[in-house]
């Protein structure tokens, strides 16, 4: 599960609400995307070609001179390589296939020449790359040639009447016959008008035909490019739980950083300030005069100071927390301005860490809402499913919230990354905002 779930399909990809087959199907030979998908499968064809010479002379060179032991660390940087042909054919399926396959871990090699040779054998992304290659220089070469030839011969039998009535040349057939036709098939000769019309019809039948075996090899390669040359779903994981495990140490490294800056900043000042009222307080009845006013103002600031602890205490573990994540968000709700309908269905109390998780996103939601939503009314919903916390928090406010633009999403994405959670925003212009956190393993 990710931290931020969206879903996007590139404008060139979706099918358009008056879009219907037939206008598909008279639309696709002259589509962006069928001259895309072209330029890609031709590319791909002459690439294909060119990964059969790597596949041979690479793994054909290294297992020959491998009884010499040269060979092992040329096989190893064959392997290796195959990252260079995954990093073109991305490039290629970014630029032409308007496709944005994800890119894999690096590769990362242990020190020395035999660490090398391990992490390059070893290489599971270099590998796939391989197989990618491997799959390409059968199917590239083959199916592009194909479908191209198809394409262009389609185009030439549709526009076959143009030169025949340009050149009109004369063939002679094995008997000796004359005939004046541009096109000859076996002994079938197109003479007439009639006859051209008719093939070319059959040409633009074909042109309509065309463009669905080319985007069908594109759609393929968009296929494999995804499975084989992005990560897998064990690369992911790790990625994912690097990015948590770097989310909760830079929110921790805040909120330490903050706790630091309000105790120096607040409780410490008053501190200082109350001890040199005491001070002068006994001094001042030392000499026998009146320091009432002095440890009147120390009593004031001993009581700010409490004041602004429990502040900071608040800011690392809400006392209401203690009671259960109910009460906190009761207590949290009733101090918004915005009036907050509560509705809480647990059936068994979440850990300590996703209840504080929680109680931190609704009050950072609750806060959004008040200084941007211009909202009169939130909603919001707290109940455990399969396990997982789910919160909802709901106002029928202006809209347009978004994560990109602004830290305070980001930065709930973020802590919900360090549980493995996931934050959806749906927040159309006009509202309402609907906020959904799902924690995992809330209980």
């Amino acid at each position: 599960m990710t931290a931020t779930q969206a879903t996007y399909t590139h404008p060139t990809l979706a099918m358009r609400k008056t879009d219907t087959v037939p206008m598909i199907l008279l639309r696709a030979p002259i589509a962006a995307q069928t001259w895309r998908d072209a330029a890609y499968v031709l590319l791909a064809t002459v690439l294909g070609s060119a990964g059969i010479a790597y596949l041979y002379l690479g793994f054909g060179a290294g297992l020959f001179f491998a009884i010499t032991l040269v060979g092992i660390p040329l096989l190893a940087a064959v392997v290796v390589g195959g990252r260079v042909w995954g990093n073109v054919y991305r490039w290629l399926a970014t630029v032409l296939l308007r496709s944005e396959p994800l890119e894999p871990p690096r590769f990362q090699a242990e020190p020395g020449i035999f660490g090398f040779i391990k992490s390059g054998l070893r290489d599971r992304t270099g590998w796939r790359a391989i197989l990618f290659v491997a799959i390409k220089a059968v199917v590239g070469p083959v199916g592009g040639y194909l479908a191209l030839t198809f394409a262009v011969m389609a185009a030439f039998t549709a526009i076959s009447p143009i030169p025949w009535t340009l050149f009109n040349p004369t063939n002679v057939d094995s008997n000796g016959v004359h005939h004046h036709s541009l096109v000859q098939f076996g002994d079938v000769y197109f003479e007439t008008w009639p006859q051209m019309l008719a093939f070319s019809a059959l040409g633009v039948l074909a042109c309509f035909i065309a463009p669905w075996p080319i985007r069908g090899l594109a759609s393929l390669d968009r296929l494999l490019i995804r499975t084989l040359l992005g990560p897998t779903q064990r690369d992911a994981r790790v990625q994912h739980l690097e990015l948590a495990r770097t989310s909760a140490v830079e929110d921790s490294a805040a909120t330490l950083r903050r706790v630091e800056r309000d105790l120096h900043d607040g409780t410490q000042a008053r501190l200082v300030t109350m001890a040199m009222a005491l001070g002068r307080a006994e001094e001042r009845m030392a000499a026998g005069g009146d320091a009432r006013e002095l440890v009147s103002d120390a009593h004031a600031n001993a009581k700010e100071a409490l004041k602004e602890l429990r502040e900071v205490v608040r800011g690392i573990h809400p006392p209401a927390l203690d009671l259960g994540l109910a009460p906190a968000l009761e207590t949290l709700t009733s101090r918004c301005t915005v009036p907050v309908d509560l509705s809480v269905q647990l059936t068994r109390r979440p850990s300590p860490g996703i209840e504080a998780i929680a109680y931190f996103s609704v009050a950072e939601l609750l806060t959004n809402v008040t200084k941007h939503a211009h909202a009169t009314q939130v909603w919001v919903d707290a109940r455990d499913t399969d396990g997982d916390v789910v919160l909802t928090v709901r106002d029928n406010g202006i809209g347009c919230a978004d994560p990109a633009r602004g830290t305070g999403l980001a930065g709930l994405a973020a802590r919900t990354q360090t549980v493995d959670g996931s934050l959806d925003v749906v927040s159309p212009p006009g509202g309402p905002t609907v906020v959904t956190i799902a924690l995992r393993g809330g209980s």
